[in-house]
């Protein structure tokens, strides 16, 4: 075999170089420029604020649906459901693929499917089909929420990628308040078709501005690199045929029902998460049915209502990237370089807890002829406030307990019980409300304040029960002592 001449030797070195010195490779997200890493971080922030966008905007049309197909209340309020059902399941494929295609290949390549699912909606002749093209929408729209917090993580590093991932789900949590708002004013000017048609045209503006979104995962982008140089290319995290089959299972889909069954902390954010979206689909659900029998608004002012909680979100994110810093510099202060436990992100669910309990009390007690709607409305904002605090919180104490490697799992276990839970209230929330309008105010109140009563108790014991102990001691899928990342 004839020996490799010197200038053939230095290519081979210089091409080896590239794709081994990644840390320092242009084409690394951390390397890019902040008005690149922006863009690519603004570009999953409006895909998932088009996903519950798209989710609430139907429910005020509901009405609508039910005449055109003379059904119930409650199979009205199904097409709702199954997006939200939907919503649960889908991650757990689309997070795989990502991992071997890449984030923009979900951003650009599945996201088409979804709003041709939406468009298939909008043409149904019957609630059958109307119910099987929302399912079949929640369940391809949602990958953005799958790969989203990953995004953030390929570009961002230190406090950084906490103050992304609050960014993200901040923007995701004003989609249900503003597509209740704009799907308010559409029931009481067009039909239920309008409410798809409007969350199509939306979709395919976030779309075409999702087109100049750039790879920042580094094993897609290392694998064309080696290919495009005539290096070996490294294997892709799937298997190809039944082995990849084997791992969709084991990994995509038993690992997270795992981790539901038999991780404390997993157990224990996941039922707080499904509570707390429980209210938060009931509270949008009902605020429209509220308003426009107590104070006599139309679908559109009741629709406007929701700006309380659109702000109060907006508030509750900054405040939390404010209370991310103050704690790691309390921490670094205290301990110099040791690094941060886990628990300091639970400081905003337990400030969240008592303060949703005091929104919903408000609101129950205030929602009422003679006490002014302003009152309520405010009560709206402090539970959109508090919502943020309790939910993004969670996610971000699970994916610093689990890391990078299990934090997937995690975070899809969690959101499968609490959409799972969250969307099957308004089913029977709803009608139950419908029929007892002459109880409106005890019923409201019963509904929220007793929730609360369950609830509070898990609240405040949050922090003390997510505890290092727990962590110290969970039941951990690989047997391995889970010690928290550095944040």
């Amino acid at each position: 075999m004839s020996e490799k001449t010197m200038p053939e030797l230095a290519e081979q070195s210089q091409k080896d170089a590239i794709v081994s010195d990644w840390a320092n490779d242009p084409d690394n997200a951390k390397n890019w420029s902040t008005a690149k890493k922006l863009y690519n971080t603004a570009v999953p922030a409006l895909l998932c604020f088009l996903i519950s966008f798209g989710l609430a905007i139907y429910s005020p049309s509901h009405e609508s649906a039910q005449e055109d197909f003379h059904t119930t209340t409650t199979l009205a309020l199904l097409p709702f459901t199954l997006y939200v059902y939907g919503l649960a399941f889908g991650p757990a494929v689309s997070a795989p693929l990502s991992e071997t295609f890449g984030r923009r290949f979900i951003y650009v390549f599945v996201t088409p499917i979804a709003l041709l699912f939406i468009l298939g909606a909008s043409f149904a002749k019957n609630l059958a089909t109307l119910a099987v093209c929302r399912l079949l929408a929640g369940l391809t729209i949602s990958a953005p929420l799958a790969v989203g917090a990953g995004t953030i993580m390929d570009m961002w590093t230190g406090i950084n990628t906490n103050r992304g991932v609050v960014l993200i789900m901040t923007i995701a949590f004003l989609g249900p308040a503003l597509g209740e708002l704009v799907g308010g004013w559409v029931a009481q000017y067009k039909n239920w078709q309008w409410s798809l048609w409007t969350t199509l045209f939306l979709g395919a503006g976030v779309w075409i501005f999702a087109l100049g979104a750039q790879e920042t995962y580094a094993g897609p982008v290392m694998r064309r690199k080696a290919k495009k140089l005539g290096l070996p290319i490294p294997p892709a995290p799937i298997p190809a045929g039944m082995a990849g089959v084997r791992f969709m299972v084991t990994v995509t889909l038993v690992r997270p029902l795992y981790m539901l069954i038999r991780e404390p902390i997993v157990t224990l954010c996941s039922l707080y998460s499904s509570l707390n979206f429980s209210i938060l689909f009931c509270f949008l659900a009902c605020i429209p049915l509220i308003f426009s029998t107590t104070y006599n608004f139309t679908p559109g002012e009741s629709g406007l209502v929701l700006i309380g909680i659109a702000v109060g979100c907006a508030l509750g994110g900054i405040f939390l990237i404010l209370l991310d810093s103050y704690t790691l510099k309390q921490h670094l202060f205290k301990y110099k370089n040791a690094t941060p436990p886990p628990e300091r992100m639970l400081w905003g669910a337990m400030l969240g807890g008592p303060l949703m309990a005091s929104a919903l009390f408000w609101f129950a007690w205030t929602a009422r002829p003679g006490i002014h709607w302003i009152s309520s409305i405010v009560a709206t904002g402090l539970f959109g406030f508090s919502n943020i605090l309790v939910f993004v919180s969670t996610m971000l104490y699970l994916t610093n307990v689990y890391g990078a490697k299990y934090g997937a799992s995690a975070l899809a276990a969690n959101g499968l019980l609490r959409y799972l839970v969250g969307g099957s209230f308004p089913l029977f929330t709803i009608p139950s409300m419908s029929l007892r309008l002459f109880h409106l105010e005890g019923h409201i109140s019963h509904i929220f304040v007793s929730v609360q009563r369950s609830r509070l108790p898990l609240g405040l014991k949050l922090a003390r029960v997510l505890g290092s102990r727990v962590r110290l001691f969970a039941m951990d899928l690989l047997h391995i002592r889970q010690q928290g990342p550095s944040v």
